[in-house]
């Protein structure tokens, strides 16, 4: 069953764009035109990925993005006329996995999508606990404190369930099968958004900073290290 879209834009040029290039592509798209009938299709489609411009009627894209996020960890890749550093990295700090400038290339949001996209599994569910294996069990990384199921995606800080995006989960999960292991930024861009991603090293810091927020309590407890002009690694020793 082919992957479903939803589009939240309000530029007819652009949406016909992005429905001809996406359907091309073997995508289903549904099309908001404004962020208020954007939350409703969402809420009622649940679509596997949302392409999300911020200047819209009514309701703003940041807005959307942080409603969106409340109760869904659906994949936003968002679209900004703004070259402002600063409003990418809202946009990025509220939830978004991923940004492209406009004007853009119908071809690179494609494949930004297609990068996005192979990282999540076709389902997300959880398996049942009655069906649990012991290869399911390999697959919970266990720390001080926290513990990562790679196949059920699923995160837990001191008991407590974390509700990573599914771009925050990648990072994790890459780095903590590998702890110590120093990552640089470009290794970590290749590895989650994929080889043919354009973006720029500073996302990777913004995305970094929104885990640490979630996983991370104050001193006590750190799991991600700075590696200066680097990048970053792992550390199990820090976790306490």
């Amino acid at each position: 069953m082919a992957q479903k879209i939803l589009i939240i834009e309000d530029e007819e040029g652009i949406i016909h764009l992005l429905n001809l290039y996406l359907k091309d592509a073997g995508y289903l798209t549904i099309v908001a035109r404004d962020g208020a009938d954007g939350l409703a299709l969402h809420a009622r489609e649940h679509p596997d990925l949302v392409v999300l411009d911020i200047m819209l009627p009514a309701i703003d894209g940041f807005e959307v993005c942080r409603r969106i996020r409340a109760w869904s960890q659906t994949p936003i890749l968002m679209l900004t006329a703004r070259s402002a550093e600063d409003d990418r990295i809202n946009g990025l700090e509220l939830g978004a996995d991923d940004y492209l400038l406009k004007p853009f290339s119908p071809r690179e949001l494609v494949s930004r999508v297609r990068a996005i996209l192979r990282r999540i599994p076709s389902s997300q569910e959880a398996t049942p606990a009655s069906k649990a294996t012991k290869e399911d069990e390999k697959s919970v990384l266990r720390f001080p404190g926290l513990s990562v199921d790679l196949l059920a995606r699923r995160v837990e800080v001191q008991g407590h369930e974390v509700a990573l995006t599914p771009t925050e989960f990648d990072l994790l999960a890459l780095m903590a099968q590998s702890p110590d292991r120093v990552f640089t930024r470009e290794i970590l861009m290749n590895k989650v958004w994929g080889y043919d991603y354009l973006g720029d090293g500073h996302t990777i810091d913004v995305h970094i900073s929104a885990l640490r927020k979630k996983i991370e309590a104050g001193e006590q407890q750190r799991y991600i290290k700075t590696v200066w002009r680097v990048g970053y690694r792992f550390e199990i020793k820090g976790a306490r």
